[in-house]
């Protein structure tokens, strides 16, 4: 059983990987279908990558080792100076951790996540993304 502690308090990992990883598709598949078709559309082609918590180096980049989600390479604006191909990136048990094992709140912050990184590929800032509830 693995456990992580976080803000000093110890989580047990009840759960699979492979189960973290199915919920995610699942909520992410759902919310596919509501958003509307232009958006869809683009965001289809967007690679969206599970790993469990940011790894060693993106740490050393500046990324926290609590991360929930991170959106790299170019906004769909910016896409002619492509340096990496733009992808979403999810930390699944950093998400778990923060919905304290519970399944709908995990799902729930899955959501929020995704869609705070889609906002990114969109050109969201951070302030703009607070004002729409994704913080």
């Amino acid at each position: 059983m693995l456990t992580n502690n976080i803000h000093g308090r110890i989580f047990s990992m009840k759960t699979t990987w492979e189960k973290l990883q199915r919920l995610a598709i699942e909520e992410i598949e759902t919310l596919f279908e509501e958003l509307p078709k232009p958006v869809r559309e683009r965001a289809s082609a967007l690679p969206i990558i599970f790993e469990r918590a940011p790894s060693a180096e993106l740490q050393a980049n500046g990324i926290e080792t609590d991360t929930f989600g991170l959106f790299v390479g170019a906004e769909m604006a910016d896409q002619s100076i492509e340096v990496m191909p733009p992808q979403i990136i999810l930390f699944l048990e950093n998400l778990w951790i923060l919905a304290d094992g519970d399944e709908k709140t995990f799902c729930d912050e899955v959501r929020t996540t995704f869609l705070h990184e889609l906002g990114h590929f969109f050109g969201l800032g951070e302030d703009e993304l607070f004002e729409r509830g994704l913080e």
